[in-house]
């Protein structure tokens, strides 16, 4: 990657308001800029450590790529206002926004989104990374937390079934943030992409991965806001195969063969026990996709119908967000974006 040379400071960062939130990078804090009349800016620290500082010049790169490329800031990805390296530490100020979609879930106590709601949000994340692909650019960790609403206020009403507060977004739009792994196509892959729950079957088979990558883990994510909860709950690689067969099927005999993890394999198939403390631990916490589905109206059938192209195995077979966006599910929202 080329020496970016650090830019003139332009923003003056004089006054932290508090953290917004951290991770094994750093921290991110919410900052006032005075010499910009208060405006509050949120800035990512990056620790001073060779790997994270290499993460942070390639998020800086991709940035400063994809704003200039959506100047007009219509596809819903992070808006980088600047960068500088303070004392070996990358800071990065961005736009600041309000809270993930997952500590707004948690927040709620996992209270499942509305399929209305999962529509629009699914909608703009759809148009967000099919603009990184369109611009030769894989995400590859796509997750609930790095998708962040643009304001995270909420009206709060009782409900009185099930005798708890639920709260409801008053603005549903939302971005796609961290670009600190995301590769280019002509750029070296890496065998591993994706957060765990996240991670598509090619990756976790290392048969190689393309953008459709980002495809499975947007499945993986709808599914998550319908639920509340996460779909693949596991930190095993071969559990995590066998819960996607409990869900989708069996795995591809042709993808079992070419797999370089040949131990997850016996005979072309998954080499997996159902009567295990674990293969009874899938068969408690996994079913088939279709039984997921709380109701049988044609706005469930069709995200589900979504879902099931997203997370199809074959790689050559799975929906890209191109046809994607196309699908009948998001129908009502091109029809109200032509009026």
């Amino acid at each position: 990657m080329p020496e970016l040379s650090p830019p003139q400071q332009s923003i003056t960062l004089d006054e932290i308001v508090g953290t917004v939130g951290e991770g094994a990078f750093g921290k991110v804090v919410e900052c006032i800029d005075h010499s910009k009349d208060g405006l509050r800016v949120a800035l990512k620290i990056i620790k001073n450590l060779e790997r994270y500082r290499e993460a942070a010049l390639s998020e800086v790169e991709v940035l400063k790529q994809m704003n200039s490329l959506d100047s007009e800031n219509n596809f819903a990805c992070v808006q980088m206002l600047d960068w500088f390296d303070h004392h070996g530490h990358i800071c990065i100020v961005f736009e600041l926004l309000g809270l993930s979609t997952y500590d707004f879930l948690k927040e709620n106590d996992f209270m499942p989104f509305t399929v209305d709601q999962i529509r629009f949000m699914a909608y703009q994340l759809c148009r967000a990374v099919h603009f990184l692909h369109r611009n030769k650019l894989t995400h590859t960790d796509l997750k609930p937390e790095n998708i962040l609403f643009v304001n995270s206020e909420y009206d709060t009403e009782y409900n009185a079934k099930l005798k708890r507060d639920e709260k409801t977004l008053k603005n549903l739009h939302v971005k796609v943030v961290d670009f600190g792994n995301a590769t280019y196509d002509h750029e070296y892959h890496t065998s591993v992409v994706s957060t765990r729950h996240y991670r598509a079957p090619e990756v976790i088979l290392e048969l190689g991965w393309n953008q459709s990558c980002d495809v499975w883990s947007l499945g993986c994510i709808l599914i998550e806001y319908y639920l509340g909860i996460t779909l693949f709950q596991t930190h095993d690689s071969k559990e995590h195969l066998a819960m996607m067969e409990r869900v989708l099927g069996p795995i591809p005999v042709n993808m079992l063969q070419k797999t370089k993890k040949q131990r997850y394999v016996h005979h072309e198939k998954l080499d997996w026990d159902e009567h295990t403390s674990s293969g009874r631990y899938v068969r408690k916490h996994c079913k088939p996709l279709k039984q997921y589905m709380s109701s049988k109206t044609s706005d469930h059938e069709q995200l589900f119908d979504l879902l099931h192209k997203m997370m199809e195995y074959d790689v050559s077979k799975r929906i890209t967000l191109e046809e994607a966006l196309r699908h009948p599910f998001f129908t009502p929202l091109r029809e109200e974006s032509k009026k």
